[in-house]
């Protein structure tokens, strides 16, 4: 009885199974209510002769009929699914026919929670689905939600909002991510520009993307147009990283559907390689520049996607610092920035990047051309920059001589030639040629280089020296330089000149704030009160700007109570803070 009166009805009489309806009719006009069920119960349980002398048997052992029946309908279902799996695996006309019978004959039981499994897995196996049973499939959100992401693809390719809906959490948890990684101020070890290219595609958010896009070009488009619209709101720049990674998951997963017709494969494909080695060689150039100047009248728009390609943090860091790279290798050569053909190529893909959201914004896809005076005057001027300070880092490893010191001091530790900040307000290329300068003077440690070029790198043009990744790569390098915080000159210059410029904007603060969690303790205490409140956020502030400035505000008077644990004492493992520190002048 138990078994009988549990059993769900709802699309079973559609398939000549007797359920739920059936039975109500049955006890509702009978004399004989336990005959009834008596009777149903030997109708449609299992027919098979050999088990009917079972039943009384587990009933003796307590076994209940609906246990006995449920155990032998899921064995038998699995063996079903596994069948027809088996079936989907094959190719040819006969078997798809066979799965189409199959889906006409079951579907009506589709609501029937223990068979549902197996019409999953039919539809689910079926290459091309009739939209009568998509349709149901999409008016029943618990039927929709159990279905497979290989159904859900045939229901997306014509509901460009639903698909929308599943793709929205999953970019804004991307971007999150991405965010995560730059402001998160315990992090010194997971960088953002640490993971290779083949690392960072391998993440949740790209990998569930892909297999939701599947080998359909339609759902692809879908993606990046969602990606381009988002760009274009928002001017964040990851959406760019994420088209470029998307694109190259479902590379490596060799779905030639699309890869075959996205315009961008190769380039992104060959940018891809030269970011993973580092390099880009003669070899790899010449297929760069061949694409670019293949793009023909009436393809432009291609010029689009590429400008997103570009436009992605890791490939503008990767054309930046190969174009310093290449500035050293010239001043070590004695050569010229206009002789360099790969120079000139990276200068050319760095302008394109960076013109990205106006170009989509404007939809003139037009290749921005490259000012010759970049290349004339910008780039010799930042090289007499460079070798002022090789010159300089050199001298100060010889043997001391006061005469000469003085002179090669004075010689080569001026102001930046006026050329430099004059392009820098003017290209956002010699913008960020400066940016990826003062990354390459932070690596060296080279204190001089730092200064001079700290104290004109706000003036960059739209204010790109304030952006995420080049301040979170920035601060980390800072960090490995406390001891340079002892001399006011280098705080005047850093946070007086340089980033103080750019107070108004949150994501600012945020890294000055991380900046100042691990170098508090090198500070002058006149210098950390004037930077606290400097930075005290106000209400048009967000939320982790005041939890962060709340975080170190409450670490700062930590260690200045009198007992402090030898935790919060340590710096660096430095065994100068073991040294007690003289008490702050008061003016």
């Amino acid at each position: 009885m138990a078994s009988s009166s549990r059993l769900p009805g709802t699309g079973l009489e559609e398939v000549g199974v007797p359920g739920q309806t059936f039975l109500r009719d049955a006890l509702t006009s009978c004399t004989d209510p336990l005959k009834a069920i008596e009777e149903f119960q030997l109708e449609n349980g299992i027919l098979l002769p050999s088990l009917r002398p079972m039943l009384p048997l587990l009933d003796l052992h307590g076994v209940r009929r609906l246990d006995f029946h449920t155990s032998v309908l899921e064995e038998l279902r699995d063996k079903l699914i596994a069948h027809i799996n088996e079936l989907g695996s094959k190719e040819g006309k006969e078997n798809d026919k066979k799965l189409k019978d199959l889906l006409a004959k079951s579907f009506a039981v589709v609501r029937v929670k223990a068979l549902r499994p197996v019409i999953m897995s039919i539809l689910k196996n079926t290459p091309l689905i009739d939209d009568k049973f998509l349709r149901v499939l999409v008016r029943d959100r618990e039927l929709y939600n159990d279905t497979d992401t290989e159904v859900k693809r045939q229901i997306w390719q014509d509901n460009q909002s639903l698909f929308g809906d599943e793709v929205s959490p999953l970019l804004s948890q991307y971007i999150r991510e991405k965010e995560n990684v730059l402001f998160d101020h315990e992090n010194l070890s997971n960088l953002f520009f640490s993971p290779s290219p083949k690392v960072r595609r391998q993440g949740a958010v790209v990998q569930k993307l892909a297999h939701m896009i599947g080998n359909s070009v339609k759902l692809y488009d879908m993606v990046l147009q969602f990606l381009r619209t988002l760009f274009l709101r928002t001017r964040n720049v990851h959406y760019c990283t994420l088209r470029a990674e998307l694109l190259m998951a479902l590379h490596d997963l060799e779905i030639q559907d699309i890869i075959s017709v996205d315009p961008c494969h190769k380039f992104t494909w060959c940018l891809d390689a030269c970011i993973r080695e580092r390099n880009v060689d003669i070899k790899r150039s010449r297929e760069l520049q061949g694409f670019l100047d293949s793009i023909k009248r009436g393809q432009e728009q291609v010029l689009g996607d590429l400008s997103m390609t570009l436009c992605d943090p890791y490939a503008i860091n990767f054309l930046a610092t190969s174009a310093i790279k290449i500035l050293q290798h010239l001043i070590n050569i004695e050569g010229l920035p206009r002789d360099n053909t790969i120079l000139i190529l990276l200068l050319r893909m760095l302008a394109l990047g960076l013109s990205a959201w106006v170009m989509i914004d404007s939809q003139e896809f037009k290749e921005p051309k490259l000012d010759s005076q970049v290349v004339t005057k910008y780039l010799p001027a930042l090289m007499s920059l460079m070798v002022d300070d090789q010159v300089r880092a050199l001298h100060n490893k010889l043997p001391p001589d006061e005469r000469e010191s003085a002179i090669t001091t004075i010689e080569h530790s001026g102001p930046p030639p006026d050329a430099c900040e004059a392009y820098m307000r003017e290209s956002s290329v010699c913008g960020v040629l400066a940016m990826y300068y003062t990354l390459h003077a932070a690596k060296l440690r080279d204190r001089g280089a730092l200064l001079r070029i700290l104290s004109i790198l706000g003036s960059c043009k739209d204010g790109r020296a304030y952006e995420d990744p080049f301040l979170h790569a920035l601060v980390a390098l800072l960090i490995q330089l406390p001891d340079e915080f002892q001399g006011e000159d280098f705080s005047t210059v850093l946070f007086d000149e340089f980033f103080f410029a750019g107070l108004t904007k949150d994501n600012v603060i945020r890294h000055i704030l991380k900046l100042l969690w691990y170098i508090h303790p090198k500070l002058p205490e006149t210098r950390i009160q004037t930077l606290m409140k400097a930075l005290q956020p106000g209400t048009q502030h967000n939320e982790s700007v005041h939890k962060l400035h709340e975080a170190l505000q409450q670490k700062l008077n930590a260690q200045t109570e009198p007992v402090a644990s030898t935790s919060e004492m340590e710096y660096l493992d430095s065994p100068l803070m073991s040294v007690p520190t003289p008490a702050p002048y008061h003016m």
